[in-house]
Parts: structure tokens; sequence; C-alpha cells
């Protein structure tokens, strides 16, 4: 009976596990917590594959983290502008920010914008790709190589959609990329003069999915349809990837729904009453401090265990608003969230006395 029992529990996993892809028409796919990167559903998410425009996530990352004001102008070289495929309508001699190769690059998916870009930044496509290859390992991902900004074919061009997956999940950490992300459309002035051109982003999903908030599309003949998208709900946030896939509008509402599905909001707002650590030599005998709240998503139906983390006494003064411990939330072990805990304050005693005794007394007993 306990061998049967096990056997179907086993059946279940397998079937909950594998359920949100048995459907789909991807090559690979992923769906992770943007909170936190946990896979919460894979098929192929490990296998190299080529990612097209894709790669315009990381193009557009490096070139905010490497550009000190999005408004400041670049004159388009030749070299900046040629290149095949997908543009922003950009030629030689045009005047254009990056803020505007920034939505170039996002919405019309502009391999014109990420040339212009790489090379204003680094000074030649080479130099700005050895830049997204840093980022790449900053960010630890063993399985990523880029070679082009824009994200045409090359030898050597790949990524996962695991690892894609958390390059989308870092850069929309940054306001402005997930400003244009998100853009349906954009007014985007340049030229020789500038002047104004309306462009609309290619991600059908901004008009398909209500809850989505990005993020880009990719495709050329090698890699077939790339798609990396996001969704936030009800304090919930999920990053779907899939590569090569024929069906990927359907295919993301699906994924998107299953990962939102799959977890849940985890909230902790403490007591009101303060925590207290002994003090040596402060004016008061305890310092008080208070927890900050903690909200943050899980797998849906998982525990949380908390470890409360606290010096067994502080030294005098203590100043208020200063971090002095903290809790940590885990799932099944693993570390999930860390919240702060504050001190109000306590100033240093004057009576030099009292503070030998109290320290020695102090010392003595944290040995005890």
């Amino acid at each position: 009976m306990k061998k049967l029992l096990c056997l179907i529990l086993l059946v279940v996993v397998l079937t909950i596990n594998s359920y949100p892809v048995s459907g789909i028409s991807a090559g690979a796919a992923v769906v992770i917590n943007g909170d936190n990167g946990d896979i919460l559903y894979s098929h192929n998410s490990d296998v190299r594959l080529p990612m097209a425009s894709t790669t315009k996530i990381m193009t557009a990352l490096v070139m905010l983290e490497n550009c000190k004001n999005l408004d400041s102008e670049i004159v388009t070289t030749k070299e900046m502008v040629t290149v095949e495929g997908s543009s922003m309508g950009l030629i030689e001699g045009d005047r254009v920010s990056y803020r505007a190769l920034l939505y170039g690059m996002l919405l019309s998916s502009g391999n014109d914008a990420a040339n212009t870009a790489a090379i204003a930044i680094s000074g030649s496509i080479e130099g700005f790709v050895e830049l997204m290859n840093k980022r790449a390992r900053d960010l630890e991902l063993s399985n990523t190589n880029f070679v082009t900004p824009s994200g045409l074919d090359a030898e050597g061009h790949y990524t996962t959609a695991y690892e894609l997956a958390l390059v989308a999940r870092e850069a929309l950490k940054n306001p402005e990329f997930a400003k244009a992300a998100s853009a349906k459309s954009a007014t985007l002035c340049f030229g020789n003069p500038p002047y104004n051109r309306n462009i609309s982003n290619h991600n059908r999903l901004l008009s398909m999915y209500d809850d989505i908030v990005g993020v880009k599309t990719g495709f050329t003949k090698k890699s077939g349809r790339c798609l990396v998208s996001a969704a936030k709900k009800d304090g919930k946030y999920v990053v779907a990837v899939t590569l090569n896939d024929g069906n990927d509008w359907a295919d993301h509402r699906f994924l998107l729904d299953a990962g939102l599905g799959a977890i849940e909001v985890y909230e902790y707002k403490p007591k009101s009453e303060s925590l207290s650590v002994p003090i040596v030599s402060g004016e008061k005998g305890f310092v008080k401090a208070s927890v900050s709240a903690a909200e943050f998503s899980k797998p849906k139906g998982q525990s949380v265990t908390s470890i409360t983390y606290l010096p067994h006494f502080l030294y005098a003064p203590v100043n208020s608003g200063e971090i002095i411990g903290n809790i940590e939330y885990y799932c099944f072990d693993r570390l999930v969230y860390k919240s702060n805990i504050i001190s109000k304050g306590v100033k240093k005693t004057q009576d030099d006395m009292f503070n030998l005794i109290y320290e020695n007394v102090r010392l003595i007993l944290s040995f005890v």
C-alpha cells in the first residue's frame, strides 16, 4: 500500500510539472518567478539556441548602464546604419538620441538602432559585444554568448531559454527599460534635421494579454520565432521565454497564465511590539528594534519557515534606523527573502565607571 501511494504521488508530481509545456510548440521554453528567478516550468530550457532580436534585451540594458544621458544625441555614420534586417529608419548623418535608440530597439527591433548604440558606446561592434558578454558573466550565465548586438545570426551567438529569462528579469529592474518594453507605441524624433516619427511595438502580446509588461520579439530563419514576455498580477510576477516557436502568441498566454497560477504571495506584517537587544554603555539597558514587513511570492502551497538573526548585545551608541539584524525566510530549505531588523537608537551613557562595570558584566554573561 505504501509503495502504491508513493507511485501515485510521483505520477501526480510529474503531471503537474509537465502539463503547462506539454501542449506548446516551442523548441525550448521556460517560465520563471520574476521575484527570485525560480523555474516554474521548463522544456529544454538549458539547450543552447540562437535567440534572434531578443538579443536586444541585453543590448538595451548595456547601453542604459553605460550612457550618462539618454537625451544626448549621436550623429550616425555609415558603419552604424549599414545593417540588414529590421530597422527604425536611420540613415547616415541622422541626429538621434540614446532614448530614441532604446525605443527603436525594443519597439521596432531596429538592427540599425542596436549597431548605432554599440558603436556610440564602445567605438566598435566588437568592443560593445565584449561589454555584453561581461554583463552575462556578471549574471553568472554559462550558456550565453553574444557575437552581434542586433541578434542577426552568427556562429557562436546563442543563449538558453532559462538564461534569456534571467537577462530579461535583470533588464526589467531598470525603469527606463521597463517603460520602453511595455510601450505599445512611441513618437521618436530623429533625422537630419530631426522630425517626429511614430512607431509601433512588434510585441502583439501588449494588446492580447491584460497583465503583460513586455518584453521583446525576435525572428530569423535560423532561430525561428523567439519571444520573451513578462506579466505582473496581484503582487505576482513571472517571465516566460520561448525559442523556435511557431505558435508563440498563444503559447505565451498559456505559459503566463500557468506561471501566475503556480505562485502565491506571502505576507508577514510585524506585530506592534518591538524586539529588544541588551546594550553596553547605553543610557538604557536595551535598544528597541522593529522588523520590516515582508512580502514575496512563492510556489503555491509551499510552507514558509523563518530564522531571526540578532546579536546577543550591542555597544552604545546605536543610531536610530541602523540595521542590527535580519529575518531570513525559507521555502524547502531555500532562502527566498530577507527582511531587516531596524534599531530605535540609544545614546552612550556619560558614566565611565558604570560603562566599565556594565561592559564587563555583559561580556561575562555572553560567555556563560
